[in-house]
């Protein structure tokens, strides 16, 4: 990785059940990463604990907004019932950069039926939230938080959506530096069937007894 694109990641929120792994997966192929929480105690704790799994103190913990101001791209992996709160508290300090969210729609108790919001899926609300000078994009809601926690390549691909080229592209390096293989799936319209599917895949979980189901994308892209 060169100097030029040795980027600064912000994981908001991450101290939950899916920052840390990916924290661990992106620090590990090399990017700057932060940690950020509502609480400075809680985002140092997360980072130390990857640290510790790094063996190299290269993870950092922040609260959110600080997070927010010293990152090129912030995640966003919060539950969705605080998706908004959190987001109109970083909606000034996030302008003119891109977010890639990972949240998904789930609406207990059955979170195993697809249940979208108005907008049309989670990631729309974020960017209907934030406005124009924000990149949305959707990105990991299908890979099982079981998984991003091992340190294993993991059998699920993913599915990025955003309106910006630029943007999706750049969630799609995130995905590969992860280890895991990323798809291309257009504007953000697409983005409440990405989301729709983590419930349907918890279905499968629960009626097979299956340890995290993912997708994968068949077929052989043809030579330009």
């Amino acid at each position: 990785m060169s100097e030029r694109l040795i980027l600064t990641l912000s994981i908001i929120g991450g101290t939950g059940n899916v920052g840390p792994g990916l924290a661990y997966r992106w620090a590990k192929a090399g990017y700057h990463v932060i940690i950020g929480s509502r609480t400075l105690e809680k985002a140092k704790g997360a980072a130390t604990e990857v640290n510790e799994r790094l063996n190299r103190d290269v993870v950092h913990g922040m609260v959110n907004q600080e997070a927010v101001d010293a990152c090129d791209i912030a995640v966003l992996t919060v539950p969705y019932e605080a998706q908004n709160a959190t987001l109109e508290t970083l909606k000034d300090h996030l302008q003119g950069k891109v977010l890639v969210v990972t949240t998904v729609p789930l609406v207990p108790p059955d979170v195993n039926l697809a249940q979208l919001p108005e907008a049309g899926s989670a990631t729309q609300e974020a960017q209907d939230t934030l406005g124009d000078g924000v990149n949305v994009v959707a990105a990991f809601q299908n890979v099982a938080q079981v998984h991003l926690k091992e340190d294993h390549p993991i059998p699920c691909d993913v599915l990025v959506c955003g309106n910006n080229e630029e943007a999706r592209e750049q969630a799609l390096r995130l995905v590969a530096a992860a280890k895991l293989v990323g798809w291309d799936a257009g504007p953000l319209q697409n983005a409440g069937v990405v989301e729709g599917l983590s419930s349907v895949l918890m279905g499968i979980n629960k009626r097979y007894k299956i340890k995290g189901a993912g997708i994968r994308i068949t077929g052989d892209p043809l030579e330009d």
